[in-house]
C-alpha cells in the first residue's frame, strides 16, 4: 500500500483555489482510477484506488492547510507505512505556475503544510511533489494570493500540469521516485 496526500483547505470557499492545488492533483487521480466513495477517517476525506495491482490512498486532510501534519501522522502510524511510501503534493510559490518538482525528500522550502508534516513525523524524510502556482505580480498579501483562484489565463497551463502531475504520481507508485523525478522535474 502507498498514500498519496494532496494538501489543501476543506469547504466551498477555497475549492478551485491556488491552496487547494493538491485536492485537485487527487481529484484527477480519482477520476482516472475509478475510486472508492469517499470515506472521513484520520481527519482526511480518503478515497482508495489501485494501480499495477497495489491500493493507493488518497487522503485529503481536513485539518486545514497548516495543521496538515496531525492528519498525515495518523494515516501513517495507522497503517505503519514506510516514508518511502508516502508522497505529499503540495502548492510552492517559489515555482512558476504549472511547474512541478518532485524529491524523495528535502525542507519545507517555507510551504507550512508539508513543514507541519515534517515536525508531526519527525523527519522530512517523505517524497513530495511541488506545484508551482508562482507569486503574485504586484504587491499582495500572500495569504490572500494563495487563496485566490486561477486567472482566466493560467487556467490551460494549470489543467495541463494537473495531468502532468497525476502522470507523475502514478509514475512514482509503479517506478519510484529516482524514475519519476527524472521525469516529472523536466520543464514542460
Amino acid at each position: 500500500m502507498k498514500a498519496v496526500v494532496g494538501l489543501g483547505n476543506p469547504g466551498r470557499r477555497y475549492q478551485g483555489t491556488r491552496h487547494n492545488i493538491g485536492f485537485l492533483v487527487l481529484d484527477e487521480l480519482a477520476r482516472r482510477h475509478a475510486a472508492s466513495p469517499s470515506s472521513l477517517r484520520h481527519d482526511s476525506e480518503i478515497k482508495e484506488i489501485f494501480l499495477g495491482g497495489e491500493k493507493i490512498v488518497l487522503a485529503a486532510p481536513q485539518t486545514y492547510m497548516n495543521l496538515s501534519g496531525s492528519a498525515v501522522a495518523s494515516l501513517v502510524n495507522f497503517h505503519k507505512l514506510p516514508l518511502e511510501d508516502l508522497l505529499v503534493i503540495s502548492d510552492d510559490l517559489n515555482l512558476p505556475p504549472g511547474q512541478l518538482r518532485l524529491r524523495a525528500s528535502g525542507s519545507s522550502g517555507g510551504q507550512k503544510g508539508l513543514k507541519d508534516i515534517a515536525l508531526r513525523l519527525g523527519t522530512e524524510d517523505f517524497a513530495r511533489l511541488r506545484f508551482g502556482i508562482g507569486r503574485p505580480s504586484g504587491p499582495m498579501d500572500i495569504s490572500a494570493y494563495v487563496l485566490q483562484k486561477f486567472s482566466g489565463d493560467e487556467d490551460d497551463i494549470i489543467q495541463e500540469a494537473i495531468q502532468r502531475a497525476a502522470d507523475g504520481v502514478e509514475l512514482w507508485i509503479q517506478s519510484g521516485a529516482v524514475e519519476a523525478m527524472n521525469r516529472v522535474n523536466q520543464k514542460a
